[in-house]
């Protein structure tokens, strides 16, 4: 779908401004003692540091005046909450499962998952990790192991579909340790760590024939699916005159449960869900809600967040918005390779991916480059990124040794709603300022390290 209101119109955010949040602007010398206050890592620095917020998409889109009166008919009961039934009634719609657990965001629906289908010494293949997914599998006693496509880990590869699974690798894997050691496959839509890469409806039907055959479950991460969809519609053929609702609807009702985000495509500033088919999974599910979030019918959640949460689905899923969200990230992207940065290809959903290899080739994995170029940028511009490489890899469990992913990206993460096409403008400059003295910088050691997801909370300190 074109992302213009015509053909021979510019396009234009498909809403109009009602109430703004004043920016702040600093000076160089102010971004600089924020950044070293925090260890030169983006996600320590204060928002009131930030001039443009790029860190990430969850929980910073703006809502709709229609989500904001739903906060307004929140039901705060403890239990039977009349929201909790808005809520399933939309999940049952728009992403077909038949069971509903509410939980405060994504990772505690993670958990839920991790905790009943995932037994000591079990493999849990998918396409491509994410850092909490991955780490949750692992305190339940699994291994993940990568089986996405090998176009996936080359930033350069313009295949249309990255988020493949490769089903070779899958029954490779599968005649290894057997079916019966691996309970379920973690399907990711939009891979994040790829670079905001869809898998194919092609594909999808054929991991679902193999997963027949074996007796394994398809566990979906619906986090950004919706997007996946509009990827399928147009690339993949047969589906270019397919509302992306019912692309959606039919990605889900190939898998058989999901774990989501809603502070993503759901267009809410917290809460997630874990949904399935399976009755008694869901009655596992309604009984560790309890222990971990909250009723079964609330998990972590006020009322409110859940009537937001029910009128992000149906707004997330309408054409205009989605033309509009995938059209910003694309003239982000569009700009910066124009100018030559080297950037994931092909241009995915919801972010774009800079290829620090390629930025920085002068700086050693092992010095984080994806770490030092998110500095820059926040130094040179107030522009806040995140790395996606080595740092957010972790370690090996079993070695102790720092991950070493082909991919060190720094993510230009694109809240839904939130900026101006100036905003991308301003981004894409600051980008090529950096690029143009890229020489200059120099790569960072980690001082400080925490036991589990370091890349939250690691601290640095420039090379001398």
């Amino acid at each position: 779908m074109n992302t213009q209101t015509n053909e021979h119109h510019p396009w234009a955010e498909p809403y109009k401004i009602k109430m703004v949040e004043l920016l702040r602007m600093t000076t160089r010398e102010e971004r600089l003692a924020a950044i070293r206050e925090a260890g030169y890592n983006t996600f320590l620095t204060r928002s009131r540091d930030v001039y443009i917020d790029l860190l990430t998409d969850s929980g910073t889109s703006a809502m709709s005046d229609r989500q904001w009166a739903g906060i307004m008919l929140g039901d705060e009961a403890y239990s039977g909450s009349e929201n909790f039934y808005h809520l399933e009634a939309a999940v049952r719609e728009f992403y077909g499962y038949k069971h509903l657990v509410p939980t405060h965001q994504g990772r505690g629906a993670e958990n839920l998952m991790s905790q009943i289908l995932i037994s000591d010494g079990d493999f849990v293949p998918g396409n491509m990790y994410f850092t909490t997914t991955r780490l949750h599998q692992e305190l339940a006693g699994g291994t993940f192991v990568d089986v996405i496509v090998d176009e996936a880990h080359d930033p350069e590869n313009t295949f249309p579909f990255k988020g493949n699974v490769d089903l070779d690798k899958l029954d490779a894997l599968v005649q290894e340790v057997g079916a019966d050691r691996v309970p379920y496959i973690s399907l990711e839509g939009n891979v994040n760590m790829a670079g905001g890469q869809p898998f194919s409806m092609e594909n999808l039907k054929a991991l679902r024939q193999y997963c027949r055959k074996h007796d394994i479950p398809i566990m979906l991460d619906a986090t950004r699916t919706i997007e996946n969809a509009w990827f399928i519609r147009e690339r993949e053929a047969g589906y270019s005159d397919m509302p992306v609702r019912k692309i959606l609807r039919e990605i889900c009702d190939l898998t058989d449960g999901c774990t989501m985000s809603a502070k993503k495509d759901a267009l809410v500033n917290i809460g997630g869900f874990f949904a399935c088919n399976d009755d008694e999974v869901f009655k596992k599910a309604q009984n560790l809600v309890v222990v971990y979030e909250g009723l079964h019918t609330y998990g972590g959640l006020a009322g409110r967040d859940m009537e937001a949460m029910a009128q992000g689905i149906r707004e997330s899923v309408t054409e205009e918005h989605m033309a509009a969200r995938i059209g910003q990230v694309r003239y982000l992207g569009q700009k910066l390779l124009a100018a030559g940065i080297p950037i994931v290809r092909p241009i995915g959903s919801h972010a774009i991916f800079i290829d620090a290899r390629r930025f920085l080739p002068h700086i050693d994995q092992e010095h984080f480059p994806a770490q030092s170029l998110a500095a820059e940028l926040f130094i040179e511009s107030g522009i806040r990124t995140m790395e996606r490489g080595i740092v957010s890899a972790g370690r090996d469990p079993e070695t102790g040794k720092n991950r070493k992913p082909k991919l060190e990206l720094v993510r230009l993460t694109i809240p839904r709603r939130v900026y101006t096409q100036a905003h991308m403008d301003v981004v894409a400059d600051a980008v090529i300022d950096v690029y143009h003295r890229r020489e200059e910088i120099r790569g960072l050691k980690m001082v400080y390290e925490p036991e589990y997801l370091r890349f939250f909370q690691a601290r640095f300190e420039p090379l001398t």
